[in-house]
C-alpha cells in the first residue's frame, strides 16, 4: 500500500520570503494603526478630552479580547474534545484516501494548528465585538428614565441600555456555538467519528455526545431568544401606521412565543437525551416539532387572528395600541403637552391698512435676505481674495441694534479655502504654512438692503455689509477683539503655524504684514519624533525637510468644527448647519449635538435621514439611520482661532437619562448648564435638525383620538418647497420645504423673538393647516407652539400661494425684466408669517446676470394675504399694493430701501403716486422693447413692425394715465 500524500512542502528559500513578506506585510498594518493612534492621542490631548481616547481604547480593547478569548476558548475546548475522541482505528478508504494527507498534517502538529484556528477565530471575532463598545458601556451605566411600559412594568431603561446587551450577549454564544459545532463536525469527520458510508451514514459515540450537547445548547439558546422575542414586539412594525406592539402580537405573538419557549426547552433536552440514547431518531422528531411549531404557532396562528378578527374591527383593537403608540412618541420626541402649545388660529382673510401699521413684532422685522442664495453676494463683494471664501449657505442669527432691540443677521466666516487658490498658488509651502487663516466676521441685517447713491445712479439690492477683519481691528457693526479663524466648515486640509525663534512671519494676514499663530491650538511638532509621524501619516516629506518648521512650529488639523465635536463626544449625532457667532468679542461655532436612541419602547421609528433631509444645499445630510428617541441635551461650541472644544448640557432641570449615561461613561466632558455664560446663551438657535424631526411627528401626533388617528384624516404633512420646482403633492424625500429662523411675535409671545417656524397643509392637499414654530428665546428655549387653522374654511398653502404670485399678471408681465438672455429670477424663501389672526407671505425675488462670477440682487418683494398679491421694487409697496396706503409704514428705515439698478423704463421720480395701472403700462413698454430687440437681432422685418406697433400702443396708454393723474 502506498503510505499517505502530506502536504507539498515549500524550500527553504520560499518559506524564508515567505516569512518575510507576512512580516513586513504585518509591520506596515500594525505600524500604521499605531501612527493614526498616536495621531489621535495628541489631538485628544490638544483639546484636553485625552479621557475619551483612552476610555474607548481601553473598552474597545476590553471587550474584543473578552469576546476573543471566549470564541476562541469555546473552539479551541470543542476541537481539543473532538480531537482527544477520536477512533483510535480509522479504517481508509482506498490508496486515494483525501483525508489521509490531512489527518497526518494534524496528527504531526495537533496542538500547534488548534490553537492557531481558535486564535484566528477569536481575533475576527474580537475585531467585530469591539465595534459594539457603547452597548457595553450603556449598560453599565443605564439610567433609569422614570417611564414605565405599558405592557411589562419595565422602566424604559431595560429597552434602551439593558436588554440590547442582553441581545449582544446571545448572539455572541449563538456564534460560539455554531463555530464550536461546525469546528466539531470537521475534525470528527476528518479522523473518521463521521463516516458517510452506507444509506444513513455512521456517527461515533463520542461524536454523537459532542454534537448532541451542542445542538441542545443551541436549541436551549434559541428559548431564551424567544423570550427577550416578547420584550422585541414593543417595537413591532407589523401595523404601518404605527410603531408598537399590535392587537395581533399581545393576543397572539406574545402567547406564542412562551409556547414556542417551551417547546425549544423540550427539545433541548430531546437533543440532550441523544448523549444516553443511541435513537437519533428523538432529536430529529424535536427538530421536526421545532420548525413546524414556529409555522403554525408562530406564523399561521397569528396571520389568522389578524385576517378575521383585527382587520375587520381594526380601529377598535388597535385603540389601545395606538394611545400607547401617541403617549410614548410624543414622550420620546419631547413633543408632549409640556412642550406644545396648539392655539386655534382664525386665519383672516382681510386686514385694514391701519391694522398692519400697527404691528411692531412681525412686520418690522421681515427677513428679505435668503441665506441659501446669497452665498456668492457675499464672495464677490466681500471676499476680498481668492483664498477666502464663504460657504454655500450662509447663517442667520440675531443681536441687538444701537437701540436694544432684536435684529436678525446674515452671517458668516470669511474663511481660509486653500482649494480656491490658483494654480500658481498651489504649492505645499501655500498650502499649509502661509495661507493657513481666514479673515473677518462678515454679517448684514436680514431685513434691509442698501440704497447707496453712485454716479447719479441709484445701487441697491444688496446687503448691508459690515466686516469685523485685521484691517479695521475687528471693530464692525459686530467687534470681534480676534477676527482670524483657523477653524471653519471650509478647512480641509492640515496648517503648519510657529516656527523658529527669532524669524519673521510668514502666515499671510494683510497685503502690508503677515503673521505668527500665538492660539493655544494646535499640536506641537518641534521634535523630530512627531515630524517623523506626521511626515508618515500625511506621507508627506516635505514636514520632514522643511527648515520654516522649528521649535515652536504647531500643526492644525481636524479644523471642521462639526468633525470636532463629533470626534470629542462620537455618542451624539451632530447638527448639520453649525454657525458663527461672536460671544464676548470672541468668534465661536455653536454645533447642537442629539442624543438618540432607536428602541425606546412604543415610541414611533423615523429615519432620521429623511426626515432632515429638504432643499436646503450646503447643509451637512445626515444618515439615514432609524431612530424613536432624541433629544438636543448638547450645545458644543468651537472657539474659531484656538480650536478649544466645549461641551454644555442644555437644561440641568430636565435632565436626559441618555446623556446622564454617557456621563457615566466620560465625566466632566460635559459641562453642566449653569456654565453657560448670558452671551452665549442669547446666541443659541434651536436646532433645526430636531425641529424637522418634530414637525415631521407633528404632523400625525397633534391628534389625541386613537379612531381620528386610525383613519389619518387630520393629519398634516410637511409641503414640498415651492421655490425649487416642486409644485403640488406631497414633498418627496429632499423636496421639503425647509423650515426658516424670523424674528415674528406669535400668539403667547409679548414681545418679538428669534424662532424657527414651518408651515404645515393638509394631508395630500395644498391648503394650509398649521404653522409651527420653535423659540429661541433664553426665556421660553425650545417652546413649540402650533396655530391650527379651522377645517370649516381653506387657507391657501405655500404652493398655491407661489402659484397666486407667479401668475399675477404684475408677475408674468415683468417677466421680460428678469427672464432675457442676460438675467435670471431667483426666487428666494416665502416666508409664511401669522400678522393679526391671518397669514402673511413674503418672498423676495434676486436677479443674477447670465455670466461668470456674477452674483444675486434684490430686485422685487411679492407679499401675498387672503389671495391679494403684492408686487414691488420695497417691501413698504408691496405690502400696501395688499392692504393700502399706510400699511407699510410698520416696517420702519429696515424694509423702506430703494430698488435695484435695473428699473423699468419709465420709472416715476420721487413724489410721483404709482398706481398698478401705471406700472402696467409700465411693463408693457418694457416688454415691447425686448421684443423690437429681439426682432433687430433676428433681421425679422414682419416681427419688427408688430413689436414697433406694440410700443406705440404701450407708450400711448402710459402717457394716457399720466396724464390722468395715474
Amino acid at each position: 500500500m502506498r503510505p499517505p500524500v502530506g502536504m507539498p512542502k515549500l524550500s527553504r528559500r520560499s518559506r524564508i520570503l515567505l516569512i518575510i513578506g507576512v512580516v513586513v506585510l504585518a509591520a506596515l498594518i500594525i505600524s500604521s494603526s499605531l501612527v493614526g493612534a498616536y495621531v489621535d492621542w495628541l489631538w485628544f490631548g490638544e483639546v484636553g478630552y485625552r479621557g475619551v481616547f483612552t476610555t474607548q481604547l481601553l473598552t474597545r480593547i476590553g471587550l474584543g479580547a473578552a469576546a476573543a478569548v471566549f470564541l476562541g476558548g469555546v473552539l479551541l475546548l470543542n476541537l481539543w474534545i473532538a480531537y482527544r475522541s477520536r477512533p483510535v482505528f480509522v479504517p481508509i478508504s482506498g490508496p486515494d484516501d483525501p483525508l489521509a494527507r490531512y489527518r497526518t498534517v494534524i496528527s504531526a502538529r495537533p496542538v500547534l494548528l488548534a490553537v492557531g484556528i481558535s486564535l484566528a477565530v477569536g481575533v475576527l471575532g474580537g475585531l467585530a465585538a469591539q465595534a459594539d463598545w457603547q452597548t457595553l458601556q450603556l449598560f453599565l451605566n443605564s439610567v433609569p428614565f422614570g417611564q414605565t411600559d405599558p405592557e411589562f412594568g419595565h422602566d424604559a431603561s431595560f429597552y434602551t441600555f439593558e436588554l440590547p446587551f442582553y441581545r449582544w450577549l446571545l448572539s455572541w454564544a449563538f456564534v460560539a456555538v455554531t463555530v464550536a459545532f461546525l469546528g466539531s463536525l470537521v475534525t470528527h469527520y476528518i479522523f473518521g467519528g463521521v463516516r458517510l458510508a452506507g444509506r444513513a451514514g455512521q456517527l461515533s459515540a463520542p461524536t454523537r455526545v459532542q454534537l448532541a450537547i451542542l445542538a441542545g445548547l443551541f436549541v436551549l439558546l434559541k428559548a431564551v431568544d424567544y423570550f427577550f422575542d416578547r420584550y422585541d414586539l414593543l417595537l413591532s412594525r407589523r401595523n404601518s401606521l404605527f410603531t408598537g406592539a399590535t392587537y395581533t402580537d399581545l393576543n397572539a405573538v406574545m402567547p406564542a412565543k412562551l409556547i414556542l419557549l417551551c417547546i425549544a426547552v423540550f427539545c433541548a433536552f430531546a437533543f440532550f437525551a441523544a448523549v444516553f440514547l443511541r435513537d437519533l431518531r428523538i432529536p430529529a422528531l424535536a427538530t421536526v416539532l421545532l420548525v413546524l411549531s414556529s409555522v403554525l404557532v408562530g406564523a399561521v396562528g397569528p396571520a389568522l387572528l389578524e385576517q378575521f378578527s383585527v382587520r375587520p374591527n381594526a380601529n377598535q383593537r388597535e385603540a389601545e395600541s395606538i394611545r400607547r403608540n401617541i403617549a410614548a412618541t410624543r414622550q420620546a420626541f419631547d413633543i408632549g403637552e409640556d412642550k406644545v402649545e396648539v392655539h386655534d388660529y382664525p386665519g383672516v382673510t382681510n386686514l385694514r391698512p391701519q391694522q398692519v401699521a400697527d404691528d411692531t413684532g412681525t412686520i418690522p422685522n421681515i427677513r428679505l435676505l435668503d441665506p441659501s442664495v446669497l452665498s456668492d453676494t457675499f464672495t464677490q463683494l466681500t471676499q476680498q481674495y481668492n483664498f477666502y471664501g464663504f460657504p454655500d449657505k450662509l447663517d442667520v442669527d440675531r443681536y441687538r441694534d444701537e437701540n436694544g432691540q432684536l435684529q436678525d443677521y446674515l452671517v458668516a466666516l470669511r474663511e481660509i479655502n486653500t482649494a480656491g487658490l490658483a494654480e500658481n498658488q498651489q504649492s505645499w509651502i501655500n498650502r499649509h504654512m502661509v495661507y493657513t487663516h481666514g479673515n473677518g466676521f462678515v454679517s448684514a441685517p436680514a431685513d434691509r438692503v442698501d440704497s447707496t447713491l453712485e454716479d447719479g445712479r441709484t445701487q441697491g439690492g444688496y446687503p448691508v455689509f459690515s466686516v469685523s477683519d485685521v484691517a479695521n481691528d475687528g471693530q464692525g457693526k459686530i467687534p470681534v477683539d480676534q477676527p482670524r479663524s483657523y477653524f471653519g466648515e471650509l478647512a480641509d486640509t492640515y496648517a503648519i503655524v510657529g516656527g523658529n525663534p527669532g524669524e519673521a512671519p510668514r502666515e499671510y494676514d494683510t497685503d502690508r504684514s503677515a503673521y505668527t499663530y500665538d492660539g493655544q491650538g494646535g499640536v506641537p511638532i518641534g521634535n523630530w519624533f512627531n515630524r517623523l509621524v506626521f511626515a508618515a501619516h500625511h506621507a508627506e516629506r516635505n514636514i520632514l525637510f522643511n527648515q520654516a518648521i522649528g521649535d515652536n512650529s504647531k500643526i492644525i488639523y481636524e479644523r471642521n468644527p462639526r468633525d470636532r465635536v463629533q470626534k470629542v463626544a462620537p455618542w451624539l449625532k451632530v447638527d448639520g448647519d453649525p454657525y458663527p457667532a461672536v460671544v464676548d468679542g470672541r468668534i465661536k461655532w455653536i454645533i447642537d449635538g442629539y442624543t438618540t436612541l432607536n428602541n425606546y419602547p412604543y415610541s414611533e421609528i423615523t429615519e432620521f435621514g429623511e426626515a432632515t433631509n429638504d432643499t436646503l444645499r450646503g447643509v451637512q445630510r445626515q444618515p439615514n439611520q432609524q431612530i424613536n428617541y432624541i433629544r438636543n441635551s448638547v450645545k458644543a461650541t468651537v472657539d474659531a482661532y484656538d480650536g478649544s472644544v466645549d461641551l454644555y448640557e442644555t437644561d440641568d432641570t430636565k435632565p436626559d437619562p441618555v446623556l446622564k449615561a454617557w456621563e457615566g461613561v466620560f465625566p466632566g466632558v460635559v459641562k453642566p448648564s449653569s456654565e453657560i455664560s448670558p452671551q452665549l446663551r442669547e446666541h443659541f438657535r434651536y436646532p433645526e435638525d430636531l425641529f424637522k424631526v418634530q414637525r415631521s411627528l407633528l404632523t400625525k401626533y397633534h391628534v389625541d383620538n386613537p379612531a381620528d388617528f386610525y383613519s389619518t384624516q387630520t393629519f398634516w404633512e410637511v409641503p414640498p418647497d415651492p421655490t425649487s420646482g416642486g409644485q403640488g403633492g406631497a414633498a418627496e424625500d429632499g423636496n421639503q420645504q425647509p423650515p426658516y429662523y424670523v424674528v415674528a411675535q406669535v400668539e403667547g409671545q409679548e414681545n418679538p423673538t428669534f424662532q424657527l417656524t414651518s408651515a404645515l397643509t393638509a394631508l395630500r392637499r395644498q391648503n394650509m393647516a398649521a404653522w409651527v414654530s420653535a423659540s429661541s428665546d433664553p426665556k421660553d428655549y425650545g417652546k413649540l407652539r402650533v396655530l391650527r387653522l379651522p377645517t370649516n374654511t381653506q387657507t391657501a398653502g405655500p404652493n398655491q400661494v407661489q402659484n397666486q404670485m407667479e401668475s399675477t399678471p404684475e408677475v408674468t408681465e415683468n417677466r421680460t425684466l428678469f427672464n432675457n438672455p442676460n438675467v435670471n429670477a431667483i426666487f428666494g424663501n416665502l416666508l409664511t408669517l401669522p400678522v393679526k389672526g391671518g397669514l402673511l407671505y413674503v418672498e423676495p425675488i434676486y436677479i443674477q446676470r447670465n455670466e461668470q462670477d456674477s452674483y444675486p440682487q434684490l430686485a422685487r418683494v411679492l407679499v401675498s394675504f387672503g389671495g391679494n398679491v403684492g408686487f414691488a421694487e420695497t417691501l413698504p409697496k408691496a405690502l400696501e399694493q395688499v392692504f393700502g396706503a399706510g400699511a407699510g409704514d410698520a416696517t420702519g428705515e429696515g424694509g423702506d430701501q430703494q430698488p435695484p439698478t435695473q428699473q423699468p423704463p419709465g420709472q416715476q421720480q420721487p413724489g410721483q403716486q404709482t398706481t398698478p395701472e401705471l406700472r402696467s403700462a409700465v411693463n408693457d413698454i418694457q416688454g415691447a422693447l425686448e421684443r423690437v430687440r429681439t426682432s433687430q437681432q433676428s433681421g425679422n422685418l414682419g416681427d419688427l413692425g408688430g413689436a414697433l406697433q406694440q410700443l406705440e400702443r404701450a407708450v400711448g396708454r402710459f402717457e394716457q394715465l399720466q396724464g390722468s393723474g395715474g
